[in-house]
């Protein structure tokens, strides 16, 4: 089993700066995918962004430049640097741990989430 505890939530400003954790109850970077998804009001889950557990990343179109992945090893926790809110980034945010083989889901962890809200 693993945990994953989000972090780092709250109500920002637009033009404005968060960075969230995501804290892992034990060692798990080298095994699972990580990614941080949101779901806004109203809306679908979505992939925001991710890294392997090789390093590699890749992030949704409407965050390119403004978001940034980040894992720290020897904590267990995992980070998104997000700069440039603005009000359609209002979501909550989910991390996740994925292990998969041949296109198949076979380990799927998700945090609780932390709400981001952007607002003026």
């Amino acid at each position: 089993q693993v945990q994953l505890v989000e972090s780092g939530g709250g109500l920002v400003q637009p033009g404005g700066s968060l960075r969230l954790s995501c804290a892992a109850s034990r060692s798990i970077f080298g095994i699972y995918n990580m990614g941080w998804y949101r779901q806004g009001p109203g809306k679908q889950r979505e992939l925001v962004a991710g890294i392997t557990t090789g390093g590699s990343l890749n992030y949704a179109d409407f965050v390119k430049g403004r978001f940034t992945i980040s894992r720290d090893n020897a904590k267990n926790t995992m980070f998104l640097q997000m700069s440039s809110l603005n009000s359609e980034d209002t979501a909550v945010y989910y991390c996740n741990a994925r292990t998969s083989r041949l296109g198949v889901v076979l380990m799927d962890y998700w945090g609780k989430g932390t709400l981001v809200t952007v607002s003026s």
